[in-house]
């Protein structure tokens, strides 16, 4: 994004005097490690260079005013810092205006308003979460706006909660997790019932990170996700009849065997065989990319998606066709990627195969599918911050 071209942008719609300050949040891809976050286990994310931009300049009065160059039809949509209830109307200002209002919850000192132009380069309902990096972007400009003392992790639990508790979807905290704390070059190894977190160097060097969108788009509220965190709670509260635990994240798959026949109903086992191997497949994995064993870590991505795909059950046609094509033309690791459902596939690819990876497996997709997808060669890159002060 040309921030010149933004800044642009936000004088056009809201004229030119005072000071415009930028700032950017990426989105995420989880490399391994899928619907782990809201089961206490851990997960292994990356922030991208993909994200969403904001011009911003602070108001005297206490009007709020969103402009989405994404959305030119929706216009502005202006509302007051004492008017911040949620409103289906307002569509995609409510997430900026949950985080506005959990910060204030949480202590924030708010007293007036700001003129907002965002602009986001994710792919919207792509799965790459464009949701939590409009939050986390949002939470970046309160925090430099207002001056504030939360810290970024403090930022992305917030965010979370305006996920949880003002938009009504059930996520874990991985999302706001990867976008507020992204390191260039790096992965992130966190435990989600802990926040313990490590930095894993990234190094592709002959390898190329590719995202590819099956351009089925994903929602999650008007999806199964919370159906299936629903199911993993009764699976725990089952397995705590017998077992010390916490989470589906504190058993290893050896304690689950042993234990898996209090749980009577089929399909709730399966989600929970999935949470509790998916979880010990990404400590795995991260030894793994240690090691250097690159071959290993997309062996490992690979079981990650046939287990989404079987026991979890959140694939689909349009996945499951992407990553069958993406083995079939020599991906060393290939996974759906985020809560499914649609969205995209992440791929390890060897740098010189990039370009007729993405041309075979596009085509064979668009054959099959009748859709053409959309194929991301992505950089790793930082969290969330202020971009420019001018």
């Amino acid at each position: 994004m040309n921030i010149e071209l933004l800044i642009f942008t936000f004088t056009e719609i809201f004229g030119k005097t005072g000071k415009v300050r930028t700032f950017f949040a990426p989105g995420r891809v989880n490399l391994i490690g899928e619907h782990t976050d809201y089961n206490g286990g851990h997960v292994f994310p990356c922030a991208l260079s993909i994200g969403t931009f904001a011009a911003v300049r602070p108001r005297e009065d206490r009007k709020l005013k969103f402009y989405s160059i994404n959305f030119p039809n929706q216009g502005i949509i202006e509302t007051t810092l004492d008017e911040l209830q949620y409103d289906v109307r307002d569509d995609w200002a409510n997430y900026p205006k949950g985080v506005l209002v959990k910060a204030m919850e949480d202590g924030a000192s708010i007293t007036h308003g700001f003129d907002v132009v965002y602009y986001g380069t994710i792919p919207n309902g792509a799965g790459l979460s464009s949701s939590a990096s409009i939050e986390l972007v949002t939470a970046v400009i309160a925090k430099e706006l207002y001056q504030l003392s939360f810290s970024q992790i403090e930022l992305a639990l917030l965010s979370q909660k305006a996920e949880n508790d003002y938009i009504g979807v059930n996520c874990g905290i991985m999302d706001q997790f990867a976008i507020g704390m992204g390191k260039k070059e790096h992965a992130i190894f966190l435990n989600c019932q802990t926040l313990e977190y490590a930095y894993s160097p990234i190094h592709l060097r002959n390898l190329a990170l590719v995202i590819i969108n099956t351009n089925k788009r994903r929602g999650l509220t008007d999806s199964k996700y919370n159906e299936r965190r629903s199911e993993c709670e009764n699976a725990l509260a089952l397995l705590q009849t017998r077992l010390e635990i916490t989470s589906l994240g504190d058993l290893t798959p050896e304690q689950f065997e042993q234990h898996k026949d209090v749980i009577e109903n089929e399909t709730v086992r399966r989600r929970a065989k999935h949470a509790i191997y998916e979880n010990a497949r990404t400590i795995k994995a991260v030894e793994k990319l240690e090691q250097g064993d690159i071959i290993g870590f997309g062996k490992l991505m690979n079981e990650s998606h046939i287990s989404l795909r079987d026991d979890y059950e959140v694939t689909g046609i349009e996945l499951d066709t992407l990553a069958q094509l993406a083995w079939d033309a020599g991906a060393i690791g290939a996974r759906m990627t985020g809560a499914g459902f649609g969205g995209c596939t992440v791929n390890l690819v060897e740098l010189e195969k990039v370009s007729e990876f993405i041309e075979k497996v596009s085509s064979q997709y668009e054959e099959k599918i009748s859709v053409k997808p959309e194929c991301y060669v992505v950089e790793i890159g930082d969290g969330a911050r202020e971009i420019t002060n001018q």
